[in-house]
């Protein structure tokens, strides 16, 4: 158990007796804005059906959303840093319900899309919190088993997306399910908000005084909306139409950099310390790995829905079922990963990795084999295999990549970290969509070919994440010849 010390700030650490309650709340609010990202892709023909919505308009139904979540990372991140957590994940929460019901409510397709960015703005101001607030309650192993159960709820989020929305429209029907997806969110999202009121201590706000770098902010967001734009409209031809964006985006980041810089040389707060990246140590290799990682994870569940629904003639609900195993592998292991993460390091970012590349690589060759209806049957065990080791990689490397990270910075750290994951994510999407749609043309024929074509890229990206992390192990070891214990405990 943590023990009364100073924290990486130098500033006193009392452990908080309602710290464990406090974080279960945080997480059962995080998991319903990243649940959001991925639970709505079932829901779109209903959402054609029952609203009218053009194929563009429920395009940007989901897109839009994670455009918008994107966006607000970083900034929210540094607001929570300045002004408090606690009430950054308040005001948040509260946008989050409130968008929720007006998601659900909307009369038209114009005001679903309104509230869906409205919704992914407010989700994205909501993930920075979760760990910065891990960072600010928990300390040492604590903080480990913390940010396993964190772990856990990125990674179960994203993979039980499906499911849970089919369930919905199983039980709420085709005409009106999409609506009920949203309304979940609010009587779940009220309880949060009162429990988190209760349970969460006050953060000490930063203050009244603190310096905003809005010229940073509006640098970074050009340079986030430039790379993500073109891909979360990759559907309907937003990459060759909007290409020109991409070297906008590098322009864009590149004057970010100077300008962040700028802000230290004049000893004024930036939006992110370019430090993190330099001095921090596992925090440059750990983002890496993440955004790295996010390309192959992110990608499949669209790619896995497709070839069910679409080529195999499931239900939204079989499909989800069919990849539920993955969710529940990583359920058990990421949160057993936070418990051991002390002990093993980035031992566990690289079993995990070699794991999922295993699992998905036997996937990839049942699905390109096996006869079609025993297709979900089959890689059970597979997608489970999987799963265990996907819980070995999200969790371990979160805790890695900001367990050094000074509690002042915990914020925009923390929404850097998952904004590079956002990136990932929507880069993995539109590009293992799009091979498997061009693999498999107009010819039925080719679905298997679409299939192991697609999720052969997506291993290959989990071997790339693999190869950073056997990097960053080896220079751990290389630390401890050189007798740097304090770098050598961070690679181990």
């Amino acid at each position: 158990m943590s023990q009364p010390g100073p924290d990486s700030d130098g500033q006193s650490y009392e452990p908080d007796p309602k710290r464990w309650r406090a974080l279960t709340v945080t997480l059962v609010a995080g998991f319903m804005g990243l649940l959001d990202v991925s639970i709505v892709s079932v829901a779109l023909p209903s959402m054609q059906h029952g609203l009218g919505t053009s194929p563009a308009q429920v395009q940007w139904v989901v897109s839009g959303y994670a455009l918008a979540f994107g966006l607000a990372l970083v900034p929210a991140g540094r607001l929570g840093d300045a002004y408090g957590r606690r009430r950054m994940f308040l005001i948040a929460l509260t946008g989050f319900v409130l968008c929720s019901a007006l998601a659900g409510a909307a009369p038209t397709p114009l005001l679903l899309v309104v509230a869906r960015l409205a919704q992914g703005l407010a989700a994205g101001a909501l993930a920075p919190q979760n760990s910065g607030l891990i960072q600010d309650l928990f300390r040492d192993g604590e903080r480990g088993r913390a940010f396993g159960f964190f772990g856990a709820t990125v990674g179960i989020s994203t993979a039980v997306g499906p499911i849970v929305g089919g369930i919905i429209l199983a039980l709420a029907g085709e005409q009106t399910g999409w609506r009920w997806i949203f309304y979940v969110n609010v009587p779940i999202g009220i309880v949060a908000l009162v429990l988190a009121a209760r349970l969460i201590p006050p953060t000490p706000s930063r203050g009244r005084r603190q310096h905003i770098d809005h010229v940073g902010v509006l640098l970074l967001g050009g340079a986030v909306l430039a790379v993500l734009l073109p891909l979360v409209e990759a559907g309907s031809g937003g990459v060759a139409r909007l290409w020109w964006l991409f070297p906008v985006g590098a322009a864009l980041g590149t004057v970010f950099v100077i300008w962040e810089r700028r802000e230290l040389r004049r000893e004024r707060p930036p939006l992110i310390d370019l430090r993190l990246l330099s001095d921090t140590p596992g925090y440059a290799s750990g983002a890496g790995l993440g955004l790295v990682y996010f390309v192959g994870f992110s990608g499949i569940w669209l790619v896995f829905a497709l070839f069910f629904q679409t080529g195999l003639g499931y239900t939204p609900l079989q499909s989800g079922l069919a990849v539920t195993p993955f969710a529940v592998g990583s359920a058990f292991s990421a949160v057993l990963a936070g418990r051991v993460v002390e002990r093993f390091g980035r031992r566990l970012t690289v079993a995990g990795l070699l794991t999922v590349a295993t699992g998905l690589a036997i996937t990839t060759i049942l699905l390109t084999t096996v006869p079609a209806h025993v297709a979900g049957f089959v890689i059970i065990p597979s997608m489970l295999l999987g799963g265990i080791g996907g819980g070995l990689v999200i969790s371990p490397n979160v805790t890695m990549t900001l367990r050094c990270v000074p509690v002042r910075m915990a914020g925009s750290a923390g929404g850097a970290l998952q904004t590079g994951q956002r990136i990932g994510a929507a880069i993995g999407t539109a590009a293992l969509t799009g091979i498997f749609y061009a693999v498999r043309g107009q010819d039925p024929t080719r679905l298997r070919g679409a299939v192991g074509v697609a999720l052969g890229t997506a291993v290959v990206m989990v071997l790339v994440a693999l190869a950073i992390a056997v990097a960053e192990l080896r220079a751990g070891r290389r630390a401890v010849s050189e007798g740097l214990p304090e770098a050598a405990h961070q690679h181990q």
